[in-house]
């Protein structure tokens, strides 16, 4: 993060991560255990080896994450900026209503 590591707390709580890799999806999906709300500004580390599940599988592994809570600038900073960063994901097409 730009704004260093002032007022930022660390915590450390067991997760289950789910990982598809078939011709359906590719995804992962981390789940943390407890009543943790991540905010604005956060960042979530699973800890442990890089996780590999061979194409056509799904897995389910259970680890350890670390869990950096953002100072106040930095959840300030995250708001502020968050909807400008959102607009790069979207896609917009125009076209016109005629047939060709």
């Amino acid at each position: 993060m730009i704004f260093g590591s002032v007022g930022r707390k660390t915590i450390t709580v067991p997760c289950t991560i789910e990982v598809e890799n078939t011709f359906d999806s590719l995804h992962a999906h981390v789940e943390l255990e407890g009543d943790l709300e991540i905010r604005p500004g956060d960042a979530v580390r699973v800890d442990g080896e890089p996780i590999v599940v061979p194409y056509g599988e799904k897995a389910s592994f259970h680890r350890m994450a670390t869990v950096t809570r953002a100072n106040a600038l930095e959840r300030a900073w995250t708001r502020m900026t968050g909807d400008l960063e959102f607009m790069e994901l979207l896609e917009f097409s125009f076209s016109s209503e005629s047939r060709l």
